[in-house]
């Protein structure tokens, strides 16, 4: 309306015009003191954020013909709240709560360290014990649950809760930061893709530039290995420029810095969010030798007496009350006593290996941190450093691995197998991970470790929050109990932003945490997060206002069947007295016990937790787990060559199967190289390839034995058929068979593979058509250097 009056006055005769101004100033008075209707532009009042996307603002026609005569409203911008601080979230992997040197541990971390002495220290911060989890938790401020994540992506089953779909009503931080006007990256791990939908079919709503994140760089599972990940940006693979001295962790924060540098050169009124989550210190601990070296001896008093070290920081610190007890060995845990001299320097060198793999991520971190600095940003910045999304893990197993592949199949490594890997633990030949011993210790002084959701050993984690824009207090402790989904809440409030109650069109599931922001500056205020509940493979336990209630059901490394979960003994803890769950006081106040047995029931109903699905290695299997599974009941897939990096998971299941692989090939001399078609690599896998004109399969079991066949004579030019044929021994999983080669339907080769991989490959290297990504299979061909010389027409897995 206002517009055709400004239209219409420009037409008036000059004389006439300060009376028709001042009567259209009198209707713009009008309208400026009325309540603003849905044509007024968004810029003249304030927007509606409880609906996401922001509505558009609709204007009235304009009647003018020529646009040099008429005004143009002005220009619909959703901006950030004015002074809405950037956003750094920073997510470490399998750390525990005694690990770090600013919570008492003895690995030095200089960034966090600095970030503490000018913010503050949270000591009863907890996580959900498990990776997916947790990291589904923190993204969305819903319950692990109520996000279909129960338990790793992986293990998905066909049970509300578990089923690895994110819900529409759940919608993530990120994307309710992005529609309110920030600008949004993620960097490393994440872990929240169901693993069918992992492939270029998508579909892409659940990986991180579905998920409201505007960049991603980074993996997409659960590890990978850091000398040769298997890296996307955005949803397109790439693979790594690898330098001897490349590191992925090392990579991730280039692209970091290199982004939000960008980011603020060119919008700099623009408020930034960065997910900064790293594949360290998950398994494989992989870091530069200069970072072990300087650990060099400082484990060799044994996991222990480092517990009893670590404990005594931890006091002086102040990071736990004077009071507070060291927990007892659990009986499944060994003592460092029991093994022999060779045994312990195996372990030390493990714990070296790791503190220098944490040193070095805090490194990075420090950098990210700096670059902020430099920019000017840094004090503008609500930076959240969580220091683990669970405890330490265990699932090494009693004496750890070179090869983490191996307990993830539930296969527990020897020390004979080890041995010969201690100079070069921790290095590309090697995917290791410690033993349960070293994980016990860096979660001290709580009980268990990862995976047990019922005890802090599981739960408990450091956090570290640095504002100095918004947070007066320097250099303090919070003992607030804290939940991983508190920190959306926090986020939003830090921000200015309200809840969405719709998000595209779909009502949301109110956040299960609340914001912590009351306690930056009141170290004495009382909880608000006053219940949280706890499950993770039977593993449960619940929180109420300063009591636990808790009942350990599995064992991260053991694979054996578990107990009936009725028949499982509840403990019961008040914590707010008792800050390390070291007192059981089930037998002297069973009313107490009882009353939080019923709490969690309600809980668990409410959040989608029940039924209980204890199962763990097994379920990497979608027949088994019953998950959706995008081969579906077929029998046959056909590949063509230049497709690579097929995830695990979305490739055909072949394993504890009778198969064949059927090759099409051109060849143009008798002299052909290269790989037909390959599967994982160094830790784990197979391949069909040609040397010298000779056809070859590799089977290749965790690293430790190869089983090479391969025909006598090379094949010539021309069109061919190269079959490979696995026939199993016995259909259980784990089990040998017999293999076969043929070249145009003529058996050239056959062998015995002893045993197979029973459950996965790998959790991060795929199926390559053409060549061998990342590491390699077997070392007949070169990393980097087996692209298949010939011409690949198609290549058909047949079960």
């Amino acid at each position: 309306m206002i517009y055709n009056h400004l239209l219409d006055l420009t037409k008036m005769k000059k004389d006439n015009l300060c009376v028709m101004a001042l009567a259209l100033l009198t209707i713009v008075g009008c309208n400026q003191t009325s309540q603003p209707s849905d044509t007024t532009p968004a810029s003249s009042h304030e927007m509606d954020r409880t609906v996401l996307p922001i509505k558009e603002p609709s204007y009235p026609a304009i009647t003018e013909l020529d646009a040099r005569k008429a005004t143009p409203p002005p220009r619909f911008e959703i901006k950030a709240p004015e002074n809405a601080p950037n956003v750094v979230i920073v997510l470490i992997d399998d750390q525990g709560f005694g690990a770090s040197s600013t919570f008492g541990g003895p690995i030095n971390e200089p960034t966090a360290d600095r970030l503490a002495s000018q913010g503050l220290k949270f000591n009863r911060f907890h996580t959900t014990a498990l990776c997916s989890p947790t990291r589904t938790a923190l993204l969305t401020g819903r319950n692990h649950h109520q996000n279909n994540a129960g338990a790793i992506m992986e293990l998905a089953t066909a049970f509300p809760g578990n089923t690895g779909i994110r819900p529409n009503s759940v919608t993530p931080l990120a994307e309710m930061l992005r529609l309110n006007g920030y600008s949004t990256a993620m960097f490393g791990k994440y872990h929240e893709t169901p693993p069918w939908e992992a492939s270029v079919s998508g579909p892409y709503d659940r990986w991180p530039t579905g998920s409201g994140f505007d960049k991603f760089y980074g993996f997409i599972g659960g590890e990978t290995n850091q000398w040769a990940p298997a890296v996307y940006d955005g949803v397109t693979r790439v693979e790594v420029h690898r330098s001897p001295d490349y590191h992925f962790t090392t990579d991730m924060t280039n692209q970091a810095i290199n982004w939000v540098s960008a980011q603020q050169s060119l919008t700099p009124d623009k408020p930034f969010y960065i997910y900064f989550s790293t594949g360290a210190t998950h398994a494989p601990h992989h870091v530069p030798k200069e970072y072990i070296e300087k650990y060099k001896g400082k484990f060799d008093q044994g996991w222990d007496k480092l517990r009893e070290e670590t404990f005594a920081r931890q006091k002086a610190l102040g990071v736990v009350p004077q009071n507070a007890q060291l927990t007892a060995r659990p009986d499944e845990i060994p003592a460092w006593d029991d093994h022999s001299p060779e045994q312990k320097k195996l372990f030390a060198r493990q714990m070296e290996v790791f503190a220098g793999f944490a040193e070095h991520t805090d490194h990075e971190v420090g950098r990210l941190v700096d670059a902020l600095e430099e920019i000017g940003e840094l004090d503008n910045t609500l930076f959240i450093y969580v220091m683990g999304d669970n405890g330490s893990s265990a699932e090494g197993g009693p004496l750890g691995t070179f090869n983490e592949m191996m307990a993830l199949n539930g296969v527990i490594s020897e020390a004979s197998q080890m041995m010969g890997h201690i100079d070069d633990w921790g290095g590309p030949n090697t995917f290791p991970h410690f033993a349960i011993g070293w994980a016990h210790a860096t979660n001290t002084p709580f009980q268990w470790t990862k995976q047990v959701a019922s005890h802090f050993g599981g739960t408990r984690n450091a956090m570290v929050v640095h504002w100095p824009n918004g947070i007066e207090s320097k250099g303090e402790v919070r003992s607030q109990f804290t939940h991983v989904t508190d920190i959306a809440p926090t986020v939003l409030e830090a921000a200015g932003l309200p809840f969405p109650t719709s998000v595209n069109g779909t009502e949301q599931t109110p956040f299960a945490g609340t914001s912590f922001a009351f306690s930056f500056d009141d170290g004495g205020a009382p909880d608000r997060h006053t219940t949280q509940y706890f499950e993770i493979f039977g593993n449960r336990g619940i929180y109420d206002k300063g009591w636990t209630a808790s009942t350990r059901h599995s064992i991260p490394w053991l694979m054996a069947e578990n107990p009936p979960l009725e028949d499982d003994v509840w403990e019961l803890y008040h914590v707010d007295e008792d800050f390390s769950q070291a007192n059981n006081l089930a037998d002297s106040n069973p009313e107490k016990l009882q009353e939080l047995q019923a709490l969690f029931d309600r809980e668990a109903i409410a959040n989608h937790v029940y039924p209980i699905d204890d199962r763990r290695a097994e379920r990497f299997n979608a027949e088994i787990a019953g998950r959706a599974d995008i081969m579906g009941d077929r029998t046959s897939l056909t590949l063509y060559e230049g497709m690579t990096g097929i995830m695990e998971n979305v490739f055909i299941n072949n394993k504890t199967k009778n198969y064949t692989i059927v090759s099409e090939v051109e060849l143009r001399n008798a002299n052909t190289n290269g790989v037909i078609i390959s599967q994982a690599g160094r830790f784990g896998g197979w391949s069909l390839y040609m040397k010298d004109g000779k056809v070859h399969h590799d089977y290749n079991f965790f690293g430790l034995e190869h089983t090479n066949i391969a025909s006598t004579k090379a094949v010539g030019a021309g069109r061919h058929q190269v079959k490979y044929e696995f026939i199993i021994d016995e259909v259980k999983p784990g089990s040998g068979g017999k293999c076969i080669l043929y070249v145009d339907d003529v058996k050239v080769a056959e062998g015995q593979i002893p045993r197979t991989q029973p459950f996965v490959y790998s959790g991060d290297e795929g199926v390559d058509v053409g060549t061998d990504n990342e590491t390699n299979v077997t070392d007949d061909y070169k990393e980097g250097d087996n692209k298949f010389t010939g011409k690949i027409i198609k290549v058909t897995v047949n079960i």
